[in-house]
């Protein structure tokens, strides 16, 4: 007998048993209880639904003023209340059917980013906390309420509950997968990238692929070198963010990196800088094209003039076997470990030079002190 109303019918028909109410007066308690909080029931329905229920005879009006309709109030006929009672005995003991719109999204969720997915989560978990406050408030106005009403507070606020521990817990899988997904070089090359500081470690580096720009000179007086570094960083953000929103595949943007060279190596140690030949990097996975690096030199060039643009590119560095350590100090105290390097560790171990030596700055020199920049000192080697 329930299937002969609807959700909206038995609301309505339900508060007209309760007592003879008009239009006006529906809405209000509508309104009060937070009945829409578990039913969809707008003010301009209640006009349509008591037209149904009066055909039907399941109300009737009590009084038509002069003043229209919107005023007539109504009551529920025997027929009504006696089907209230029955529907009312059935719903008791049927089940919430599992119509959330939320189930189809899931399901088409394959066809989005994670990114999207969590976006979307974020604000359902935002608009279900304040929905659950509204409902909250609803009640506190009422109170003290009777068991009935009580009651259907405790279910909308125990569904909103589940609903939000369900967002909660699959927005925090999805934003956990998202987060392991994220290229990050530091961790899918771990080893090349935590060297101790104490001894050299002998490392075999892969074919690894980066954003590169080449110079020469002093880098702390150089304007190219200074033009070099905001370029390469304005152009591995664009990457960043274009492979995100094309691809759906987001990365981790790399330190910067830097390949020193002169025809003398002991320049190093000396520290006769303005000598230095240098090629300045950023890794990048190995999904970035030449295609989208183009595309991004152009869209960073749109927004601020820097003449390295034009001389950026992608690098394929091959480096083999390599000894490494990591520097924890300034930039000028590195010649001891340099020293070290080359005249003691490389020599004793039947090493000699076999490439450019190359540094990987862990640390913002920004935002360190001198004394405690991290640097990875890299040297590519060979049998002497």
């Amino acid at each position: 007998m329930s299937s002969a109303l609807t959700d909206g019918e038995l609301t309505v028909l339900g508060l007209l048993v309760e007592q003879p109410r008009h239009g006006y007066e529906l809405e209000r308690v509508i309104e009060e209880r937070g009945v829409r909080a578990w039913t969809a029931l707008g003010f301009s329905s209640i006009y349509y639904v008591l037209d149904k229920l009066a055909k039907r005879g399941l109300i009737e009006a009590t009084s038509a003023p002069s003043s229209g309709k919107s005023r007539a109030t109504f009551r529920a006929t025997v027929l009504g209340r006696e089907l209230c009672a029955a529907a009312t005995r059935d719903a008791l003991t049927t089940l919430t059917p599992m119509r959330a719109r939320v189930l189809i999204a899931m399901a088409n969720s394959p066809g989005l980013s994670d990114a999207d997915v969590v976006t979307g989560l974020t604000r359902r978990l935002e608009a279900l906390r304040e929905e659950l406050l509204d409902v909250q408030a609803a009640r506190c106005r009422q109170a003290p309420l009777p068991t009935a009403a009580s009651a259907i507070f405790d279910y909308s606020e125990a569904m909103l509950a589940a609903d939000i521990s369900w967002t909660e817990t699959t927005l925090g899988t999805f934003a956990k997968e998202t987060a392991m997904d994220k290229y990050d070089i530091k961790k899918v090359h771990r080893v090349l990238y935590s060297p101790p500081s104490k001894e050299f470690t002998v490392v075999d580096v892969p074919e690894l692929r980066y954003l590169a720009v080449d110079g020469r000179g002093d880098p702390n007086t150089s304007a190219a070198y200074a033009n070099a570094i905001e370029a390469l960083y304005g152009v591995a953000y664009a990457l960043k963010f274009a492979s995100k929103k094309a691809l759906g595949r987001d990365f981790v943007v790399g330190p910067l990196e830097g390949l020193w060279r002169a025809d003398d190596p002991s320049v190093f140690i000396t520290r006769r800088k303005e000598t230095w030949e240098w090629t300045m990097m950023i890794s990048q996975p190995d999904w970035i094209t030449d295609d989208m690096v183009r595309t991004a030199i152009d869209n960073v060039a749109k927004k601020k003039e820097n003449a390295a643009l034009g001389d950026i590119r992608l690098h394929t560095l091959v480096e083999g076997t390599c000894v490494q350590i990591l520097h924890i100090g300034s930039y000028d105290d590195e010649t001891p470990t340099l020293d070290r390097l080359h005249n003691h560790y490389l020599p004793d171990s039947g090493l000699t030079f076999n490439g450019d030596h190359h540094e990987i700055y862990l640390s913002d020199a920004r935002r360190t002190a001198p004394t405690k920049l991290k640097t990875i000192l890299r040297q590519p080697v060979k049998t002497a």
